[in-house]
């Protein structure tokens, strides 16, 4: 199939590896910000075709895994509601809350429903005069167009029965935010590449110069990775640090500008908590006051619901590139797709779970091996 199996090509993938040896000389740590990117890494076993010299770390961009536990709870106590159709993409249903997910919620008689786009919502609004239709408009820089656009027509169209619950997060300030740590281990990045169709990459520049880290805006195919990968190590090597473009095809620097002009009408720039990681300032999204009436969290006097995280699930460092997954102790354990003890091992982008369909968990490190029997007999 065009564009899919010539970015998929053996011989041009191995030949890109070879390439990557020649060029590197000294160890050298990469982050792959988002969970599309990881899973790819992961499936294609990308990882092992690289010289050990070459770790790659995986980042906090997977838009599930960031949710904040204290945002799935607000989610589910409004679903709960018996005037309430509660709206979202497929990926947030099996989620884990406090005590459940919005998919036990669905079989308990809640009226939970899987859309594939905003836009979608308006049309059950429409049909349900008499019902609340919430969607739960979640994710990066690359959904927020969508959820603005539905927003948008909604008030165009004098809609008051529809509603977000808005969880929007940003990249630049969580990159800023894993550079600032003082367990950084990350010396360069590949960039997303479909939050940079579209706000561009424009933004990222004073970042790869304040920090002297090579980002390289990298697609999601095997050989997407492995030039992007080539990309940033030889910027290692030679000093350099800029931001570089393997997905032109996509991507453009300036982004697209129709979708950042709505964006900008309806969300403003907003701290968020990040799951696992903590609140970074000016990380996220919320609505404008403008539309206040169309925000979830204000009409259903939710915003006061706090909760903890699991104290086993280290999630957090594994969104930080600070741990692999394989370094948890319930990974493969305690903690399965079946049965996650976070959103890292539930969403079809997070790292955990990555790791564990392909077999990831079938090759533990024996200490990572050890300290999950050492758990499973304390439980026991």
């Amino acid at each position: 199939m065009k564009y899919i199996d010539e970015y998929r090509q053996q011989e041009l993938a191995q030949g890109l590896a070879r390439e990557i040896r020649r060029t590197v000389t000294r160890p050298w740590v990469l982050m792959e910000v988002c969970g599309g990117q990881t899973h790819s890494i992961v499936k294609y076993g990308l990882d092992h075709l690289l010289p050990k010299e070459v770790e790659l770390v995986h980042g906090p961009g997977c838009p599930v895994c960031v949710t904040p536990l204290e945002m799935i709870d607000r989610a589910q106590a409004i679903a709960r509601r018996p005037d309430v159709i509660f709206c979202s993409f497929g990926d947030m249903l099996r989620v884990p809350g406090s005590e459940s997910d919005l998919l036990i919620l669905k079989s308990r008689g809640a009226d939970v429903r899987v859309v594939y786009s905003p836009l979608d919502c308006l049309k059950i609004a429409r049909a349900n005069p008499d019902k609340k239709v919430v969607f739960f408009a979640i994710g990066f820089e690359t959904t927020a167009p969508a959820n603005a656009m539905s927003v948008w027509q909604a008030r165009q169209e004098g809609l008051r029965n529809f509603s977000v619950l808005v969880s929007h997060v940003l990249v630049p300030p969580a990159m800023e935010a894993i550079l600032q740590s003082p367990d950084n281990r990350v010396q360069g990045f590949l960039g997303p590449g479909h939050v940079c169709t579209v706000v561009g990459y424009e933004e990222y520049e004073p970042i790869a110069a304040k920090y002297h880290v090579p980002i390289v805006v990298t697609g999601f195919e095997p050989l997407d990775l492995l030039q992007g990968t080539l990309m940033a190590l030889r910027q290692l090597e030679a000093g350099k640090a800029e931001v570089e473009n393997e997905y032109p095809r996509v991507v453009k620097r300036e982004g697209n500008r129709v979708a950042q002009d709505l964006v900008g009408k309806v969300f403003e720039v907003c701290d968020r908590a990040w799951r696992g990681v903590g609140t970074i300032p000016q990380s996220g999204y919320r609505l404008r006051d403008a539309f206040r009436d169309y925000d979830a969290e204000h009409l259903f006097q939710v915003g006061s619901i706090k909760t903890q995280e699991s104290p086993i699930c280290i999630s957090g460092l594994v969104l930080r590139g600070v741990k692999k997954p394989h370094d948890c102790p319930a990974f493969g354990k305690e903690c399965t797709p079946q049965h996650p003890l976070g959103a890292t091992m539930v969403s079809a982008e997070g790292a955990c779970a990555a790791y564990y369909t392909y077999g990831r968990h079938l090759h533990m490190k024996p200490a990572a091996a050890g300290k999950a029997k050492e758990l499973e007999v304390a439980h026991s």
